[in-house]
């Protein structure tokens, strides 16, 4: 692995996860949506983030936790799975650090208390990001509709963000859940990367990899937007590839070859 990273002047390893929110690829498909919900969250309303699989959900919510002040908000990441409606309720409670033990209208109880103590005690706004929220049972999901009811419906709380998929907006606009999706003030997006995007993004992350010089060249490029569409995750998994099997083949740029060699290794 460091024979991989010399040969192409990388100082950490390129395209994976682990990567800083300040690190962040910056442009106005990312920019704009996450500036959205942000001033939603300060209105202390709720919003919806919803995008294909692998295109930033997690890191523009990454974003909003980085930058909202820890002096003035609780920011608590869940990420859903088939649960109950009492089981939701216990994920939520051990991430706000309320007692998950009850039967179901205790738990909500202790819940909606854990939320109004933080405000009037702490003097903090509780944030809950909830993703992969298109995983989440319809029933279930109508329980945001209680747990944002305070004061008779008359004062603002705590802040919701659900994150998910397409058939999360497809829950959302069925009848059954009409008043749950009337309590999101936005329906923020995000859409895959253009041609010109893409290589601006695998740029990006060479740089702040470390590379000095950029080890793709143009038939590279076009093979990894043809394969992977724009999406970030196929995006990085198809470029960290074609960088080791150049690399064992001791080749100091990456072409298509190894782009399509890199495709029949992956599930992209």
């Amino acid at each position: 692995m460091n024979d991989f990273i010399s040969r192409f002047g990388f100082h950490t390893t390129p395209f994976t996860c682990e990567i800083g929110v300040t690190e962040h690829f910056t442009h106005d498909i990312y920019r704009e949506p996450l500036e959205q919900l942000l001033a939603i969250i300060d209105k202390r309303m709720s919003a919806a983030l919803i995008a294909p699989a692998g295109t930033g959900k997690t890191a523009i919510l990454r974003s909003i936790n980085h930058t909202l002040p820890q002096t003035r908000y609780q920011v608590h990441y869940i990420k859903v799975t088939d649960l109950s409606k009492r089981d939701f309720c216990r994920e939520i409670a051990v991430a706000v650090g309320a007692e998950p033990a009850g039967t179901y209208p205790s738990l909500v109880r202790r819940l909606q208390d854990r939320f109004t103590d933080a405000m009037d005690i702490d003097g903090t706004r509780i944030l809950l990001m909830i993703d992969e929220a298109h995983d989440i049972r319809p029933d279930v999901l109508g329980l945001l509709r209680i747990l944002t009811n305070f004061n008779m419906d008359n004062r603002l709380v705590v802040s919701i963000v659900l994150a998910g998929q397409a058939p999360l907006k497809k829950m959302l606009l069925h009848p059954k859940l009409e008043d749950v999706a009337h309590r999101l003030a936005l329906c923020a997006t995000l859409r895959l990367l253009s041609r010109k995007e893409s290589v601006l993004y695998i740029k990006h992350r060479c740089r702040v990899a470390g590379a000095v010089d950029y080890p793709f060249d143009n038939s590279a490029q076009e093979a990894i937007y043809e394969i992977g569409r724009g999406n970030l995750r196929a995006t990085d998994h198809l470029a960290l590839k074609a960088l080791e099997i150049a690399h064992h083949q001791k080749c100091d740029v990456v072409d298509s070859n190894h782009v399509t060699e890199a495709r029949g290794m992956l599930w992209v």
